[in-house]
């Protein structure tokens, strides 16, 4: 079993100046690692041959070294004789070029022979699994400067005693040991972070005689939950519950402290030590949200996981591509943009970052899998839209946090309906071809048996704003009437039937 704990350290100001020196060589590093293997791929498998791809210089033997590797270096191992007495030499790959690299690296730089090895090495690989991540369909590498590239690792000589902790080069640091490390456990790894109220260490360590959790199989599942994500409420439930969202960043107060502090910030000369303290304190008001957002999620995630039920059903978002920017439009004739909505959804896109659903997420499935319980991702298109009684969907019935079916009048909870939907769905995946996809399918035979029933024309709206004004023919125009007085006055069309 694999376990990580946090600490924080706190070091004295000459072992803090050295981390952060450290830092600052393995970020300059880091980007020269990655420009060498830009410029090798450029030299072979770009056309024209480029020795550098900022400057479009040539290739040539005379001036570059043209490799396939993507490194620069020798590509072949020194390896020993086989029994024929033939030389085996495969070929390296690109981190193991640049890792046998660094002994020459730290004789050429005699600074980095202040860094740790095992850091180094460690650095290089970090590179690796960028591109491995690339090739596994996420972003290319990207260089890094000061604000996203802030930690190094240790794999080896770590040692720790009491409150204090031994790290390579660094010597012993005092640490708040706030968490006892279980016997019979190692240190495999552990990783240092700079953040804005000091430094943290994450110990990584193994017991190969604990097992992993166990997750109960998909044939035991009888009962599951449905969440469904929201920014006006964080988490609706299956089970009619409704958790908050707080809105730590996102609210007028954290607002105008942003607003003010950040231009105390500007107004500062650039380069001075009163621009470096103001900049220090947003930084950390930045911190002391994220750190009020994270407890607030695993009290949440929490309180979830530990429900009576055998799985939880969660919607499988695309997070990232929600927070897009809207495509540009631009008239033909005249070449001038147009309005893309980009201002009125920027609004949105704060309110999701500020609920930061991905880490939520996260939170649930770790939790759940420390239970022994299942986390089922569930496709969410159109579950906020689909009606639960005859299935219709439409975009018209929904009105907000309203749910008003448009065919036959059901009417409920927007969200709560969709967690609902969501529960049902993973429902169909546990059970297969079971009774809930049979009465699914009965839902969908009496939706169109429905349809060929002749029903009254109503007056179509034009636009959905135009439809939050005035809502179905025949409501009442305030649009905060409740549920009881609509069902009153209305029939299942929503024909008017009472003047009361």
């Amino acid at each position: 079993m694999l376990i990580n704990y946090v600490y924080k350290l706190r070091p004295n100001i000459s072992q803090s100046t050295k981390m952060s020196n450290w830092v600052d060589m393995l970020r300059s590093h880091y980007n020269w690692c990655l420009n060498d293997r830009l410029t090798q791929y450029s030299q072979q498998y770009i056309q024209g041959n480029y020795c550098d791809i900022r400057t479009k210089a040539e290739a040539c033997p005379l001036t570059c070294f043209v490799s396939k590797n993507g490194a620069t270096g020798e590509p072949w191992k020194d390896s020993k004789l086989d029994q024929e007495g033939k030389a085996k030499n495969p070929r390296r790959s690109a981190g193991d070029i640049q890792i046998t690299a660094l002994p020459q690296l730290k004789k050429s730089r005699p600074w980095y022979q202040t860094i740790d090895s095992t850091v180094l090495q460690q650095n290089v690989k970090r590179l690796d699994t960028a591109y491995k991540n690339f090739y596994e369909g996420r972003g290319f590498p990207r260089f890094k400067n000061r604000s996203n590239f802030t930690s190094f690792t240790y794999v080896m000589g770590v040692k720790i005693q009491s409150s204090k902790i031994y790290l390579p080069k660094l010597g012993w640091i005092g640490f708040y040991n706030s968490r006892n490390i279980p016997n019979g456990f190692i240190i495999k790894a552990c990783t240092v972070r700079k953040r804005q109220d000091g430094w943290y260490i994450s110990i990584r360590i193994e017991n190969k005689n604990v097992p992993n959790y166990i997750t109960k199989p998909l044939s035991q599942v009888s009962k599951i939950i449905g969440c469904d994500l929201g920014i006006t409420k964080l988490v609706h439930l299956s089970d009619n519950h409704q958790i908050d969202n707080p809105k730590f960043s996102n609210n007028k107060k954290a607002k105008r402290t942003f607003r003010i502090r950040q231009r105390r910030v500007s107004r500062k000369l650039k380069g001075s030590n009163n621009r470096k303290k103001s900049a220090k304190k947003v930084g950390r008001y930045h911190q002391k949200i994220t750190n009020k957002r994270q407890a607030y999620q695993w009290k949440i995630a929490k309180a979830i996981a530990s429900r009576n039920v055998d799985a939880i059903a969660l919607e499988d978002l695309n997070v990232s591509g929600m927070l897009r920017r809207c495509k540009v439009k631009v008239d033909e004739k005249t070449g001038r943009f147009l309005r893309n909505g980009q201002s009125r959804k920027k609004g949105l896109n704060r309110a999701i970052s500020d609920a930061s659903w991905s880490e939520l997420i996260l939170k649930i499935e770790y939790l759940a899998a420390k239970q022994g319980k299942i986390v089922i991702k569930i496709n969410p298109k159109n579950s906020s839209l689909q009606c639960r009684e005859c299935g219709h969907i439409d975009k018209s019935n929904r009105d907000q946090e309203k749910f008003i079916c448009s065919q036959c009048g059901y009417m409920t909870h927007a969200d709560i309906g969709a967690s609902k939907t969501i529960r049902d769905r993973a429902y169909s995946i546990v059970r297969g071809d079971s009774s809930e996809l049979k009465a699914s399918a009965s839902l969908d035979v009496k939706a169109e048996r429905s349809r060929d029933v002749k029903r009254p024309k109503q007056r179509k709206e034009k636009s959905p704003r135009s439809r939050s004004k005035r809502g179905e023919p025949g409501n009442p125009i305030n649009r905060d009437i409740k549920m009881e007085t609509y069902a009153r006055i209305c029939d299942p069309l929503g024909r008017r039937v009472s003047k009361k």
